[in-house]
């Protein structure tokens, strides 16, 4: 399988929608994620990422532009014991919860399915990464309309046992820009990961991303041996 440069993936792609980057250092020696949103609407437009414990939630920049939290507010990273959860919704919450009580990955998902916002039907994209006695593995879900009908949902799991160092995956809502917007398809898309710096791969995808429709970016780097991470946030919208 050809190896992708995520620069080049961003930077041809006006509207990836929301996207969530998993993988691993040159080096070996981290697990990295990225996740980041973007938006075409005011509404959308007006969030920033904000610390929340381990993890991180979404906020509304100006509250009184915000006019429905329901699909926008929610907390796309979680920490479980040494699991990290990253999704582009509140199907956070529910992987955590499940997980929390014994339930899979996959199992904690079969209650939920795409978003309610028709014509669009927003796939729901969510990774887990697991470390534990210095080894790594990490995991996708996709959960789609059925070719953009409604009445049946679509669901896609992909498993990455001991990835290698350098590789990564990607898996982002939409194929491109348009109306309705075409949902991802396929695997997610094979990346190659080139520094062990989390400022560098930072400014990498930051910069890559649209200029118009980028509003937050989310980084996490997690040393593999001793559990200890390091993140980086950044929002478009700074007071």
């Amino acid at each position: 399988m050809e190896k992708n440069n995520i620069a080049g993936l961003l930077s041809s792609n006006a509207y990836p929608g929301r996207g969530i980057i998993i993988g691993r250092t040159p080096d070996s020696k981290k697990a990295v994620t990225a996740y980041f949103i973007m938006g075409r609407s005011v509404n959308s437009r007006n969030r920033v990422f904000v610390e929340d414990g381990e993890g991180i939630r979404t906020q509304a920049f100006d509250p009184d532009k915000l006019s429905d939290p329901s699909l926008i507010i929610y907390a796309p990273v979680r920490v479980l014991g040494n699991k990290t959860i990253v999704t582009n919704g509140d199907q956070t919450d529910t992987i955590y919860e499940g997980m929390d009580k014994q339930l899979t990955f996959e199992q904690s998902l079969r209650s939920r399915e795409f978003e309610p916002d028709g014509p669009n039907y927003t796939p729901r994209i969510s990774g887990i990464m697991h470390i534990e006695n210095g080894k790594y593995n990490y995991a996708f879900s996709i959960l789609k309309s059925d070719n953009g009908d409604p009445s049946g949902c679509d669901r896609y799991m992909f498993a990455y046992e001991n990835p290698k160092a350098g590789d990564g995956r990607f898996i982002h809502t939409y194929m491109k820009d348009g109306d309705p917007l075409p949902s991802f398809e396929g695997e997610p898309e094979f990346i190659g990961i080139d520094t062990d710096d989390i400022d560098a791969f930072t400014k990498l995808i930051w910069d890559s991303l649209n200029e118009e429709n980028k509003v937050s970016l989310f980084v996490r780097m997690i040393d593999i041996e001793s559990g200890k991470y390091e993140s980086r946030i950044v929002n478009k919208n700074v007071k």
